[in-house]
């Protein structure tokens, strides 16, 4: 059976290490293999945490996002070879920790690409931890804040003790505007239970979080790095699969780096149910089917999480395809 990789991420200082040492601690993450990748020559982290994980492995010095295609692999795959030969307990799942300056879309490039590791691991969740008191400094300055955040299938907002609830209120509204997942409080998590059910569902998005995907219209913030924008596409009438798949192969191909997500919901010709589709820039994960309709509404959806990239240009990228797709076509951009 594969095992569920689930990636911890969040911007420096958010909390990543203190939440895993609460989580390792419950009883029911014992059959948990525990990766942590840090920046620097001197590993810290992982001599934090090994009170309550002795096997920790420490990957090599690097940042995630330049460097942790091939390391990840040699870590997951020596990970398997140890635990057939029984130098490590078994385990089922695997929770990276990242580096605070990471990029998740490698991580899940690696295992969408890498055919010695498809089929033995599956990416289960990404939770991105949010620091409630330096958000909006962060996401001003580090384009790797954004990265994370829209990657994201939980949110957990950190240090909200030392904020006003003014100001977290306005914190959730924004992180909603950009990635609407179910956002928490880091504090009131204290098990795996809380965090990772449904690892295995990366990708097929719960019916009622699929009823979660509205349009939105959010007001950008813009910084030296661009803005982080949503767009939203919209088809009534049943799409061509195959034209829209050339379309949307092309569009992540050519702009992949400057779509941060896309997460759609399809009617497609010769389908009684819809089809989702799930993807972080240029990694675009395998369409699954869900056994029904959340709703009455078969409205195809398709929502972009963009950064530097004019929703003009992705709307004009999109017309030269329209007439494969459908002859009625409904756009809101943000």
């Amino acid at each position: 059976m594969s095992i569920a990789l689930n990636v911890i991420t969040g911007f420096l200082g958010s909390g990543k290490t203190t939440l895993l040492k609460r989580l390792l601690k419950d009883e029911k993450l014992g059959d948990t293999a525990l990766l942590i990748n840090e920046f620097g020559d001197v590993g810290i982290d992982h001599l934090l945490v090994q009170e309550v994980a002795p096997d920790t492995v420490l990957l090599p010095s690097g940042c995630v996002c330049c460097s942790i295609r091939g390391e990840l692999k040699d870590a997951l795959s020596g990970m398997l070879a140890r635990r057939a030969k029984g130098e490590i307990p078994a385990f089922r799942r695997v929770i990276l920790e990242t580096t605070g300056l990471a990029d998740p879309a490698p991580i899940l490039a690696t295992l969408g690409t890498d055919r010695h590791l498809r089929g033995r691991f599956h990416i289960g969740l990404v939770v991105t931890l949010v620091d409630a008191s330096h958000a909006a400094l962060q996401e001003r300055l580090h384009p790797e804040w954004i990265a994370q955040v829209a990657a994201a299938d939980r949110l957990l907002i950190s240090k909200t003790d030392i904020v006003s609830e003014d100001e977290q209120q306005t914190l959730r509204a924004r992180l909603q505007a950009i990635n609407s997942v179910p956002t928490l409080d880091a504090a009131d998590i204290h098990s795996g239970d809380q965090l990772l059910l449904g690892e295995g569902l990366r990708g097929t998005q719960p019916s009622k979080e699929v009823a979660r995907w509205q349009l939105h219209r959010v007001q950008s913030t813009f910084s030296r790095h661009g803005a982080a924008q949503v767009c939203c596409l919209t088809f009534e009438r049943p799409l061509d699969w195959v034209g829209f798949g050339v379309w949307l192969s092309m569009l992540l191909r050519c702009h992949g780096e400057r779509i941060l997500r896309v997460k759609g919901l399809l009617n497609v010709n010769n389908s009684r149910a819809p089809v989702v589709i799930h993807g972080v820039q240029h990694c675009l994960h395998a369409p699954v089917h869900l056994p029904a309709w959340p709703s009455e509404d078969r409205t195809s959806r398709l929502v972009f999480i963009l950064r530097g990239l004019d929703p003009d240009q992705l709307r004009r990228s999109f017309d030269v395809f329209s007439q494969c797709l459908s002859p009625t076509v409904h756009e809101t951009a943000a």
